[in-house]
């Protein structure tokens, strides 16, 4: 019947809904954490660009840990790592509704969908970015925010360069 057929998201879809939960995960995030400064904050997907999660280092808790310079950028490593996931499970729904990058047949339809996923993303934390969720001048300029492909992509450093002020936050990541 007409009614049974699935309404597939579209990219603004996926990115206004992104826009929305990570707004109130990295709200959490703040809230929750009194004391500490955020100085990395990532979405992370694999190569399947499935829905994405959450993570975020602050430099209280990197002091924590004896292998701080190992783990700096490390997303999965962080105590913060898979955060507000309440936020981000309707989102990653969202993005199972759309077609699997890896069951299109067609190579540019699958490489498509793939950057419609990522630039869905890019925009939510861009969006995010402006309206100064992350900070303002020098506190914003502290904040590395990232879309990362995991295990590494090469084009990680493009969004990366896309998303964030230049200067030192940035330079270090780029160097690591």
């Amino acid at each position: 019947m007409w009614f049974d057929v699935p309404v597939i998201p579209t990219e603004a879809d996926l990115a206004d809904a992104l826009t929305t939960a990570v707004r109130a995960a990295v709200t959490d995030l703040f809230r929750d954490n009194p004391g500490h400064t955020f100085y990395y904050v990532t979405l992370t997907t694999p190569g399947e660009a499935f829905g994405p999660a959450l993570s975020a280092w602050s430099h209280e808790a990197l002091a924590q840990r004896p292998d701080a310079g190992e783990v700096r950028y490390s997303y999965a490593d962080s105590p913060f790592s898979i955060w507000g996931e309440e936020h981000l499970k309707p989102v990653r729904d969202l993005f199972a509704a759309r077609p699997e990058v890896f069951d299109i047949a067609d190579e540019d339809a699958s490489e498509a969908e793939f950057e419609l996923r990522l630039r869905a993303m890019e925009t939510a934390l861009r969006r995010l970015s402006d309206e100064g969720l992350f900070g303002v001048g020098d506190a914003r300029a502290g904040v590395l925010v990232l879309v990362e492909v995991v295990p590494g992509d090469e084009e990680n450093a493009a969004r990366a360069r896309r998303l964030n002020p230049p200067g030192p936050a940035l330079d270090a990541w780029l160097a690591a």
